[in-house]
């Protein structure tokens, strides 16, 4: 069954400059996660910071930190995450050969643990590995950069996915990352989200406009 739409606003499309204050504001604004994109040059084609900076931010907010890895390889990294203050790290289920290992990795640390489908991947990939974990995070844009379009084709994959959480009756949260805005929220909840990560909708404008684009994901005025 569905659960309540929860936001978690990507640190990716914050002010680089003012990072602890950005995190500190849209979790007083209203976020219900921290999502923390972990981008290596090499998985995915951008750069964007390590275990180092996500240990500096976690100060700022009590709000789970959910991090997200695009990297390869991703298991020497884990325990690092760990230590910086992660609550869920998810990983890609195409980052390496042995995904079920990886999720043991994490699952060993103590913590919750997602895996991510980019978009030409199969929801079917996961059909071994869904009673191991506690998210499974939709890309519905190819991952490396911020504020590109939403991929259409990614809501049946999302219904998919809903259906197999719903059938494995597990509580599994079933999150979306990618062009998510005011106009695409309704969209991915009507498949079945309940997890949404929004970066420059979320972060559009001075802080004093946070909470009000969090609504505006909602679907709230």
């Amino acid at each position: 069954m569905q659960k309540n739409v929860r936001i978690a606003p990507s640190i990716l499309a914050a002010d680089f400059a003012t990072l602890g204050a950005e995190v500190a504001a849209i979790d007083a604004a209203g976020a219900d996660y921290i999502h923390i994109d972990i981008m290596d040059g090499h998985f995915v084609p951008n750069i964007s910071f390590g275990p180092a900076i996500t240990k500096a931010v976690r100060g700022y907010s009590n709000k789970p930190f959910d991090c997200h890895l695009m990297i390869s390889p991703v298991d020497p990294y884990i325990p690092e995450f760990v230590e910086a203050g992660a609550d869920i790290i998810t990983l890609h289920q195409e980052a390496g050969a042995h995904l079920h290992r990886s999720i043991q990795l994490v699952k060993a640390a103590g913590i919750k643990v997602g895996v991510s489908l980019n978009p030409a991947t199969p929801a079917a990939t996961l059909e071994h590995v869904l009673e191991e974990i506690d998210l499974v995070l939709v890309m519905s844009v190819n991952p490396g950069f911020g504020g590109q379009k939403f991929i259409p084709s990614q809501l049946d994959k999302i219904r998919t996915l809903r259906a197999m959480i719903d059938e494995s009756g597990r509580d599994i949260d079933l999150e979306v990352d990618g062009g998510i805005n005011a106009e695409t929220a309704p969209l991915v909840i009507d498949a079945g989200a309940d997890l949404l990560v929004a970066g420059s909708a979320a972060f559009k404008g001075s802080p004093e406009q946070y909470a009000a684009n969090i609504q505006a994901i909602r679907g709230k005025s």
